[in-house]
């Protein structure tokens, strides 16, 4: 019972909605998040709509400010509304971090961090 109590209080959960952090995320894909740890550059992240605060935007923490805020922004630009439409994130606002995969179930597994992500192939050049 205790730790079902614990587990409530540090573990959250988020759909995607829209194309934002495609390919690493889908429309569709279900994450588990972690609340209330450390937020580090490259890693993902639920936060407030600052349009509509009751929709969770699933961004990824491009930097932290040196007064502790967080830039957040969508793995692909064309298709997301981030730090660059609203400004930094208080980290207080975040939901928790992204940690784990749960649907849809061909797709489970672990959320990776910009920096453990295959590298795109670019143009030849």
């Amino acid at each position: 019972m205790a730790l079902a109590a614990v587990a409530a209080r540090r573990l959250g959960r988020v759909a995607v909605t829209g194309g934002s952090m495609r390919p690493a995320l889908e429309p569709g894909d279900r994450l588990l998040l972690v609340r209330r740890c450390s937020y580090r550059p490259g890693a993902v992240v639920a936060v407030p709509d600052p349009r509509a605060p009751e929709r969770l935007l699933v961004k990824r923490v491009e930097r932290v400010l040196p007064d502790g805020r967080l830039e957040v922004l969508g793995d692909d630009p064309s298709a997301s509304t981030d730090s660059r439409a609203f400004g930094p994130v208080d980290p207080a606002l975040v939901r928790g971090r992204a940690v784990w995969r749960y649907a849809p179930p061909e797709r489970t597994g672990p959320v990776r961090t910009r920096g453990t992500m295959p590298r795109r192939k670019g143009p030849a050049g």
